[in-house]
């Protein structure tokens, strides 16, 4: 391979579109200056549809934890009883967040790889009638799994007055989030994965009650306190010095997400899970969740013939591919294919192929050719 050749493959961040790179290059403006106030009045309603809201959307200079972190601290106060849906390492570390604000955080725990049972919250609810929110991961990242948000939200709203909060960082522009038909109250997620931007924006949209929690709560928050960009926002500008380039890369990554059509966006995200599965199964490579809760935007992937570090490196040494490594406790055990933002069937086709490839050096036995035929099919179908 070519030395300064690399497709990233892995669930974020992701490849950008050329317009997305070149958006970053246009000159600097001021963050007080009307161009930019110009930027953040043209953004905000655009973001929108990808939340399934007509309510508020804020942008913050920070990662996708730091959208986790806003949302919680502003609809939560502490001492709070938060429910925490964990079937991963991210809903984990939504956990470790709430603990590190003194909620009283309660761990319900899903064995990895498997999605939340909305009848197993009905039961959590009516055993802490007092829970304040319910902190829910919509694609979990470390296990290719999409939690039935919709079913979930159903059961908080019937049994609980608790707000449901929803880690959207993998999901939110490759799979629908439908935060006013659901009845999701907030959804936090981050630039740098299918929304085809680079890294450095957490985006948090709320609801009308999460709205009203936040100017009720008593919580300590300064950076991430959404009153102030609320206030701010009112002027078309924020609170804080915006990440301007990252702003222009946002505006650019919109006009691609409009041109093609959300409908057609989420539909190629099914096409390019639906490929990738059905040429590992045509392979024989297991897969760690099942077809009913795959997630659009990352498989995760857990072969008995061979390591996953061998086949990663092995994929990266010859063909500058890169998948990314399992994490938690399954580190050593899976390894995961981010099929989210700047791709498309091609790209499936180029790293099936060269799984084929690495599979084929590690293990003899392994065909050759049937999972590029596989993914052929689901393409054709």
């Amino acid at each position: 391979m070519l030395k300064d050749q690399a497709f990233l493959r892995i669930p974020g961040p992701t490849p950008l579109p050329p317009s997305v790179e070149r958006a970053m290059i246009r000159p600097m403006i001021g963050h007080r200056d009307k161009a930019m106030d110009a930027l953040i009045a043209d953004l905000i309603p655009r973001l929108r549809p990808l939340f399934g809201t007509s309510g508020a959307v804020y942008l913050l200079a920070g990662s996708g934890t730091l959208a986790l972190e806003t949302a919680l601290v502003n609809v939560t106060d502490e001492g709070d009883k938060v429910l925490h849906l964990i079937s991963g390492a991210f809903g984990e570390r939504f956990f470790r967040i709430a603990e590190g604000h003194r909620r009283q955080a309660i761990p319900h725990h899903v064995p990895w790889g498997e999605a939340v049972d909305p009848d197993d919250v009905r039961r959590l609810l009516q055993a802490h009638p007092d829970v304040r929110a319910v902190v829910a991961t919509h694609s979990e990242t470390s296990t290719g799994v999409l939690n039935p948000i919709a079913d979930i939200a159903r059961v908080v709203r019937e049994h609980s007055d608790a707000l449901l909060v929803v880690d959207a960082v993998s999901s939110l522009g490759g799979t629908p989030v439908e935060m006013d038909v659901w009845g999701v109250d907030a959804v936090a997620t981050g630039s740098q994965k299918a929304l085809m931007a680079p890294p450095g924006l957490a985006l948090v949209a709320l609801g009308e009650r999460a709205r009203a929690a936040m100017h009720r709560i008593q919580s300590s928050r300064f950076y991430a306190d959404l009153r102030q960009y609320e206030a701010s926002l009112a002027q078309s500008t924020v609170p804080f010095t915006p990440a301007v380039t990252l702003l222009f890369a946002l505006e650019a990554s919109l006009d691609l997400i409009e041109a093609e059509g959300l409908a057609h966006v989420f539909a190629r995200h099914r096409k390019m899970r639906d490929m990738t599965r059905a040429a590992l199964k045509a392979l024989g490579v297991p897969l760690l969740a099942a077809d009913a809760v795959a997630s659009p935007t990352v498989t995760a992937v857990r072969p008995t013939r061979f390591t996953p570090k061998a086949l990663l490196q092995a994929v990266r040494d010859e063909f500058g591919i890169v998948f990314a490594s399992g994490q938690g406790k399954l580190k050593d055990e899976i390894f995961r294919i981010g099929h989210m933002g700047y791709m498309s069937e091609a790209d499936v086709l180029q790293y099936i192929a060269a799984l084929e490839v690495a599979a084929k050096r590690l293990d003899p036995e392994s065909p050759l050719g049937a999972g590029i035929r596989a993914a052929l099919e689901v393409t054709l179908a």
